[in-house]
């Protein structure tokens, strides 16, 4: 588990929580900061900050301070070793 801000450029995270004060939180989830939603780091400003999200279709510019307060997971839920051959596939080896 990480938080939003620590994504790179190009990478996902699935939202898992946000840690904002109420009205923050509302206004983020009615453009699609919901839990489970998939959220894209875009690009950076120049400077680093802010940083842009694609979620849900939409972009949306937050600063570093917010996007610290977004508790996001990776997509990668099984690693390789970890996932099952099916039987018709082992077969085939």
């Amino acid at each position: 588990m990480s938080v939003l801000s620590e994504l790179n450029v190009g990478e996902t995270g699935v939202l898992i929580a946000l840690d904002l004060p109420e009205s923050v939180q509302n206004h983020l989830m009615h453009m699609g900061f919901v839990p489970d939603a998939l959220v894209t780091a875009l690009r950076r400003a120049p400077a680093g900050d802010p940083t842009v999200y694609g979620v849900d279709g939409m972009e949306i510019a937050l600063r570093h301070e917010t996007a610290g307060a977004i508790r996001v997971r990776s997509t990668d839920t099984e690693s390789p070793e970890n996932t099952e051959i099916p039987d018709f596939l082992e077969a085939a080896r």
